[in-house]
């Protein structure tokens, strides 16, 4: 435990830290707190992209989680993940169980009114492909 965290009482545990993440957040912006519940099995939405950054926490189960510029991995529950929105693609974030349920916990730094997420269209993602990367 570092120093910063050592006077926490008993039951409070800070899992993840993101020093640079005031820096992407839209000026403006609201809080947005979002859970996603993917039943078995589920491949999640198709490939998009979030208005802003997106830092959360994987509550049951386990998510199949791809960013643009990033192979693909696992979390599991317990684990935290951060994408910075705006113009990077999200391309996976199904349930990596085929016979049980999983379940994230995100908060989302956004523009009032704007959508959750945008789907990315075929032709896009075929002029972005070089910026995927494979396992």
């Amino acid at each position: 435990m570092s120093a910063e965290h050592a006077h926490l009482p008993p039951g409070v545990e800070v899992v993840a830290t993101l020093p640079e993440a005031a820096g992407r957040i839209p000026a403006g912006a609201e809080a947005r707190t979002i859970r996603v519940t993917l039943s078995p099995g589920d491949p999640g939405a198709p490939p998009h992209r979030h208005p802003g950054p997106v830092f959360g926490y994987v509550t049951e189960g386990e998510i199949l989680f791809e960013l643009e510029g990033q192979p693909p991995r696992v979390l599991k529950a317990g684990d935290a993940l951060f994408e910075p929105g705006g113009d990077v693609i999200h391309y996976q974030g199904a349930n990596n169980l085929p016979d049980a349920q999983s379940q994230l916990v995100v908060m989302m730094f956004a523009p009032p009114g704007s959508p959750v997420l945008t789907v990315v269209g075929e032709e896009e993602l075929a002029e972005r492909r070089h910026l995927r990367v494979t396992s």
